[in-house]
């Protein structure tokens, strides 16, 4: 099922800094970025391109080109934001794909680049301290004509974009490990994590990456001969990355208006806490229509679209329990015949 975005809706979204961007001023996140980038060339002596993307894109860009099935539950405007049966805003930076391949049709010699999507990305997401719904990702293709590339070149540049993010030098007890993972735009799909010491001490696996090498399938649709080219693809949050690097716990400080905060979201130093101040906790009761209402993911999005410019004030929202109406005790029997209330 499709729901549209408003105007009012759609044009909120695309206000939104991207901090990824130089152009809108400089943030820690850059820095981040280009480390990833400049290991990566020298890991493989190729030069890199990077592509701003406008980020309404097709939806058959989005989803069909890569693989995606027609009944894929990520299609859902649960997830994903629509803003018409052929347009959407992109929910991953793998979108910019098909038409970057697409620009290589006319290469007929050798070939070898790497290629840099950054940028936002749009989703409908839970309200918790490491996500928020309009998150950073980058997405990085080396494509290669007349020239394999196999397991081996995906297992170095995965360990490259580790060092690169956790340097070893800085961070001397981080391991990684790489497990399978199906992508509709990728063969041997892999997810990237990496075992880290949380600020509090405790040692936890956090998801950096998914990669893999570009599909056969995926190679074809834009018209190159997967005889010939070859791809290694590789996405990752930006978000995510930043916040292992400099040991953040709360997403919402990479965008903190508070300048205290904001002078050390300029370069790549470890966090220091700027507040002692404990969480304030709050319950809610609220009337939905029904128990399938009571997601996190929904009553995320719909507490962001309330709170407006105050959605930063809310540090997470989870669902404790849910009562239908023939559960309610006597007290409570004002509720709306036939709905649940979630607290």
């Amino acid at each position: 099922m499709k729901t549209y975005l408003s105007l009012s809706q759609l044009n909120s979204a695309l206000s939104l800094r991207d901090l990824s961007d130089p152009g809108a001023g400089p943030h820690a996140m850059q820095q981040l970025l280009a480390d990833v980038v400049v290991a990566l060339e020298r890991l493989w002596g190729v030069p890199s391109r990077t592509h701003r993307l406008n980020p309404l894109v097709a939806t058959a860009d989005n989803y069909d080109r890569l693989g995606y099935s027609p009944d894929d539950v990520t299609r859902d405007s649960r997830y994903s934001r629509h803003v018409s049966p052929t347009v959407m805003l992109r929910s991953h930076t793998s979108a910019g794909i098909p038409a970057l391949l697409d620009s290589l049709r006319g290469e007929l010699g050798h070939y070898d680049e790497l290629h840099v999507l950054p940028g936002l990305v749009y989703r409908r997401d839970a309200i918790d301290r490491t996500h928020v719904g309009a998150p950073h990702q980058v997405d990085l293709w080396r494509l290669k004509a007349r020239g394999l590339l196999g397991p081996s070149d995906l297992q170095a540049m995965m360990a490259a974009v580790v060092e690169a993010v956790l340097p070893a030098a800085e961070n001397p007890d981080v391991q990684w490990r790489s497990t399978p993972a199906l992508h509709g735009y990728t063969a041997a799909g892999r997810q990237l994590d990496v075992l880290v010491t949380q600020p509090d001490g405790r040692r936890e696996w956090l998801e950096l990456a998914e990669c893999g090498l570009a599909a056969a399938p995926v190679l074809r649709c834009s018209g190159l001969d997967p005889r010939r080219w070859a791809g290694l693809a590789l996405g990752m949050g930006l978000d995510r990355a930043l916040m292992l690097r400099k040991g953040i716990t709360d997403i919402r400080l990479l965008r903190s208006g508070q300048p205290d905060v904001q002078a050390q979201m300029l370069n790549l130093a470890p966090y220091r806490p700027v507040s002692a101040m404990p969480d304030i906790r709050r319950d809610l009761s609220l009337v939905l229509d029904s128990g399938d209402d009571a997601d996190v993911e929904l009553l995320g999005d719909s507490a962001r679209t309330a709170l407006g410019a105050d959605a930063d004030v809310l540090a997470a929202l989870e669902v404790l329990a849910v009562t239908t109406t023939p559960e309610l005790p006597p007290a409570a029997s004002g509720c709306v015949p036939g709905r649940s209330t979630c607290c």
